[in-house]
């Protein structure tokens, strides 16, 4: 997976959660539904951006970016800044 590949799903997602929200003010969902999805999105946003974050911290270090791997949603969703 590229970064353009990456960073094509993290728009994709974005996109999802505007229409998710789209759908709720159109009343076509219900609030629990909404937050029930947009969970999943946000983390799977999460890992996108994690793995392009590891894919840039492995190409300024010399190593090998293809090498890098989406992360387990535990260990994205359990980071403090």
């Amino acid at each position: 997976m590229s970064d353009d590949d990456i960073q094509g799903r993290i728009r994709a997602l974005i996109e999802q959660e505007h229409d998710l929200r789209r759908r709720l003010g159109a009343g076509e969902i219900t609030a629990e539904a909404e937050h029930a999805e947009l969970a999943s999105i946000e983390v799977e946003l999460d890992q996108c951006w994690d793995l392009l974050r590891q894919r840039r911290a492995r190409r300024e270090f010399g190593q090998d970016e293809s090498s890098a791997e989406v992360r387990d949603a535990g260990i994205v969703e359990g980071y403090r800044g």
